[in-house]
């Protein structure tokens, strides 16, 4: 069965569906076949892809008899597939309130057989539909800055996944964003987690709104990229390298 990667935050603005898009893509790269799922309302997944058309509809996903097959679309790159995000998935959290609490797990299980790889962009929050995703992930790729108040939140998510999951948890790899090594408090914080991998600051980051294109594609000799694989090759030693 395929692995499942969240990209969660509880905050928003801090890199997360680059990350996930970047690492995405990676796998792929990998001669993995890699479903990237992108569950927040913002959609920036598939623009980021240049497949801002993808959805219709993302809610219907949801729906005990959904055809998964119709929700899925290739992108331009081999082995990636999309099921991209729109702004029907803005009440997602209160929509499912009432539903099952493993209706995200049950679509996911549906995927994997199909997937080695499965990275799902998270919305952000911690709520119900963060539950939903700590039960179904393997790896939780946490984004964060290099601040205090953004540590103070890794310590409360992992603080409720050892409550609600215990030893069910997802493995945690916290992953430095944005990091800016001018800025004293950023090169404290990545001094003082030098196990954490960190992310600069780069513009080539937001460069990928312009080209919808991952890194790889127009700045693989970049500082980013090239920590981006880092990234990657932590992830993949997290979930392991055996194909599906």
């Amino acid at each position: 069965m395929g692995k499942i990667i969240a990209v969660y935050s509880m905050k928003g603005g801090v890199g997360k569906s680059s990350l996930a898009v970047n690492l995405a893509h990676g796998l792929a790269e990998r001669g993995l076949r890699t479903l990237i799922w992108d569950i927040d309302a913002q959609g920036a997944v598939a623009f980021l892809l240049g497949q801002s058309g993808a959805a219709a509809k993302a809610k219907k996903i949801f729906a005990k008899d959904a055809d998964l097959a119709e929700a899925i679309a290739p992108t331009d790159w081999q082995d990636l597939d999309l099921i991209a995000a729109d702004l029907s998935l803005r009440h997602l959290e209160s929509d499912l309130t009432d539903d099952s609490p493993k209706r995200l797990k049950k679509i996911l299980d549906r995927l994997t057989p199909d997937y080695d790889r499965i990275v799902v962009d998270c919305p952000p929050g911690l709520g119900g539909i963060s539950d939903q995703i700590f039960r179904a992930a393997d790896l939780l790729v946490v984004p964060l800055v290099p601040a205090p108040l953004a540590l103070r939140t890794l310590d409360q998510v992992e603080e409720h996944l050892a409550q609600a999951r215990g030893k069910k948890a997802p493995v945690v790899l916290p992953v430095l964003s944005m990091v800016d090594r001018r800025k004293a408090l950023h090169r404290e914080v990545a001094d003082a987690h030098p196990d954490w991998p960190a992310i600069p600051h780069a513009s080539v980051v937001e460069q990928m709104g312009t080209h919808q294109a991952p890194l790889a594609d127009f700045a693989g000799r970049s500082a980013a990229a090239k920590a981006v694989a880092g990234v990657l090759a932590r992830v993949e030693g997290a979930v392991g390298r055996e194909q599906a």
